[in-house]
């Protein structure tokens, strides 16, 4: 991986990391989400046609000699911030990351919970079985210091990821937390908020929304509508997806708690 230029090391900043066209496109698109909301705060994109990257919105650019599904998992390393927010691309940052980065005055790493925690999907590790309440976190929004411990972890994350040749990677992350004395702390969901539809559901105290993560950010990708741009538009897809999902076990049984036991179980 080629650095672009010489650049100096800085205390804080958000990296992201996209391969080809597509995914290049969103994570600009997230980018100028967060410049309106940080104009200050520094913006690295690792990409593998940085002539491709739009002039002017990242402060630095730096090529991915070799990429791969999951490149995030070498350029996380290759951060030149001390401290760093990785985003994924199919994110958009609605208000200020305010002390976000002060987390890591006492934490090494920090990262929110993934949705669908009752699946085997979001439960599953791949060599280390944990209880129900051990879930994956979600690697798509990463609070991290470039610490030599850190670096450490994201080395054996990669080279773990390396030797199962695909595959998701929070499985992977899921036991390397489970089994080391890292210092990692579990951000609360607005930080990142999978779920969107909960904008819906939180009382005005409850919660700043500050970066909204959904796949149906990428859904234009996929052949399935118009490209969404906006956090009114990824609500209202969102909210159809959400119908969509208890239609398709059936609709929503009038028990509010007893609804949540459809095809899915906490046993281990």
């Amino acid at each position: 991986m080629r650095l672009c230029g010489f650049l100096h090391r800085m205390d804080k900043g958000v990296i992201y990391v996209a391969t080809g066209s597509d995914y290049r496109a969103l994570a600009e698109a997230s980018a100028r989400s967060l410049r309106a909301v940080e104009p200050g705060l520094a913006v690295d994109l690792f990409t593998d046609d940085p002539d491709a990257a739009a002039p002017g919105l990242f402060d630095a650019v730096h090529r991915i000699e070799t990429p791969h599904s999951r490149s995030k998992l070498d350029c996380m390393a290759a951060t030149r911030f001390e401290r760093t927010l990785f985003l994924d691309a199919d994110t958009l940052v609605v208000n200020p990351l305010a002390d976000l980065f002060d987390i890591l005055d006492r934490f090494e790493l920090a990262l929110a919970h993934d949705v669908r925690r009752a699946t085997a999907l979001i439960r599953e590790g791949r060599e280390e079985v944990t209880p129900y309440a051990f879930p994956q976190l979600n690697s798509g929004v990463v609070l991290y210091r470039r610490s030599e411990v850190m670096l450490g972890f994201l080395s054996e994350w990669a080279r773990r990821y390396a030797e199962a040749g695909s595959g998701r990677d929070q499985p992977i992350l899921k036991d390397l937390l489970w089994r080391s004395d890292i210092r990692f702390y579990v951000l609360p969901p607005e930080f990142n908020l999978r779920r969107v539809t909960l904008l819906d559901a939180w009382e005005p105290g409850d919660a700043v929304p500050t970066i909204l993560h959904s796949h149906r950010l990428m859904d234009h990708m996929r052949g399935q509508g118009a490209r969404i741009e906006d956090a009114g538009a990824l609500v209202e897809a969102e909210r159809a997806a959400l119908t969509a999902e208890w239609e398709a076990v059936g609709g929503r049984e009038s028990d509010p708690v007893a609804r949540f036991a459809k095809g899915v179980s906490r046993s281990g």
